[in-house]
């Protein structure tokens, strides 16, 4: 089977169309939305208050979240809290989907297959808590579970906030979400083709840097400060250059930073406008020891540059159209192009060790590419979206020559909708339809573009 048959076209459009009608005959009798679980049931805020859908922040919710999740009254303190508060709130996502790539390799004549699979499953489990110790101290804790039960720490971090009485002094250490106001972790997309930010974690075809991932969150120290009434934000932050990864397993002595700054200014009726831009630069190991020939964790020298710059912009149109704009500007090092970097977890070969004796392919330079995106959201009531997002990624310069200029070309469109019959201070609940498409270019097994899409029907819920 292809993608993009009349057939694949007639189901999706058949699916889609019924579940459209179905939210819509819903919609028609809905109520007014409250707020999301852990921080509403100890404000007592509705949730169009901090999110224009959730996850999704609005201006005010930003706003608490800068403010180390307080509203700068007395209620921040948990020497105010009712004691029957638990700031805790469980996330998963039971769905139904299909998934289709046009190429896998398998033994056939022509050594790939297409695949396409329909069935019942779930996400993985998100436990969050976050809130205050005491007044101006905050914290946040997400473990997470995979599919299969595996657990990690998604975040863990404390955060001292408005030292010395001002908001230009937060502190926050640990490991967090780098300072993008516009987030992956609050994303409304969440289907296989299209859940994720592409350029957020982009790494070239056959390079070795994981190092330079803007979507995972990083272990580090970080200031960030912001004027009283956040139009204002500055942010800088010092990282282990491990993806994320605790105890160290990379480098000796690399570190990463990450600077982001933005602006808001209020466009009268059409609401208030942010840019900002942000800068990604850091050094990462491609040397390592090794024992009986495997790298030895934590050995890691050698140290190669990478960056990632760009601009970001939200905008308003109104009270109910808004979009996202995010740039981006990559390069690595041409060690890392020759893909070495991380031998640990076998993104490169082991034997693509930096040594003394190692050299460089000839010719080969520092892999360098652009990238955008655009996502829309048309928010009906905080309880409807439909959203979409359209985002490109293309080389600018290959780490080898003579290899196809556009290897590794991206192109990423998703289409869904959200809908919430409820949202409470004790639960939220959204049916989530989506639709995503994506292509790679020349990354099959044969060669040639691999692509795949995703049609989702699900459940996301929080309690």
């Amino acid at each position: 089977m292809r993608v993009g048959t009349r057939s694949d076209a007639r189901l999706i459009q058949s699916l889609a169309t019924s579940a459209l009608t179905l939210a819509f005959l819903i919609l028609s009798g809905s109520q007014s939305a409250n707020a999301l679980p852990a921080f509403a049931r100890k404000y007592g805020l509705r949730c169009s208050a901090c999110h224009e859908t959730w996850p999704m922040l609005n201006y005010f919710g930003q706003k608490f979240k800068d403010n180390g999740y307080q509203l700068m009254n007395d209620k921040d303190a948990p020497i105010w809290q009712n004691p029957a508060y638990w700031p805790i709130t469980l996330r998963m996502t039971p769905f139904w989907s299909r998934e289709s790539t046009n190429k896998i390799a398998a033994d056939t004549a022509s050594g790939v297959a297409s695949l396409a699979t329909t069935g019942f499953n779930f996400g993985g489990l998100d436990i969050l808590t976050g809130g205050t110790l005491e007044k101006n101290i905050s914290f946040l804790l997400v473990p997470a579970s995979e599919e299969d039960g595996s657990f990690h720490i998604e975040a863990v971090n404390v955060r001292f906030d408005n030292l010395f009485h001002s908001p230009w002094l937060n502190v926050k250490v640990g490991k967090f979400e780098l300072d993008s106001f516009i987030s992956e972790k609050r994303g409304l997309t969440l289907s296989g083709s299209g859940g994720g930010y592409q350029l957020f974690h982009f790494i070239p075809v056959n390079d070795g840097n994981i190092f330079g991932q803007i979507g995972d969150n990083q272990v580090g120290v970080e200031w960030m400060g912001h004027s009283f009434n956040d139009r204002t934000r500055l942010s800088a932050a010092v990282l282990s250059s491990t993806d994320g990864n605790p105890d160290v397993p990379y480098g000796q002595n690399s570190y990463t930073a990450f600077f982001a700054g933005s602006q808001a200014f209020s466009a009268g009726k059409l609401g208030v406008q942010r840019l900002g831009g942000y800068a990604m630069v850091g050094q990462a190991p491609t040397t390592y020891l090794t024992a009986d020939g495997a790298p030895i964790l934590g050995s890691g020298t050698g140290n190669k540059s990478f960056s990632r710059v760009g601009f970001e912009g939200l905008f308003y149109l109104g009270p109910h159209l808004d979009f996202q704009v995010f740039t981006q500007h990559g390069s690595d090092d041409a060690w890392f192009g020759a893909c070495y970097g991380d031998i640990i977890t076998g993104t490169c070969d082991p034997a693509n060790n930096n040594t003394g004796g190692a050299a460089l392919p000839a010719g080969a330079r520092n892999p360098t590419w652009n990238g955008a995106f655009v996502e829309t959201h048309f928010v009906w009531n905080p309880q409807f979206t439909i959203f979409q997002r359209s985002e490109w990624v293309r080389m600018s310069q290959q780490a080898l020559p003579g290899t196809p200029s556009n290897l590794g070309d991206i192109d990423n469109y998703v289409f869904g909708y959200r809908y919430n019959p409820f949202m409470s201070s004790r639960a939220g609940f959204a049916f989530h339809n989506e639709y995503s498409w994506i292509r790679q270019r020349g990354t099959a097994p044969d060669g040639t573009d691999l692509s795949s899409n995703s049609l989702m029907l699900g459940f996301d819920f929080a309690f």
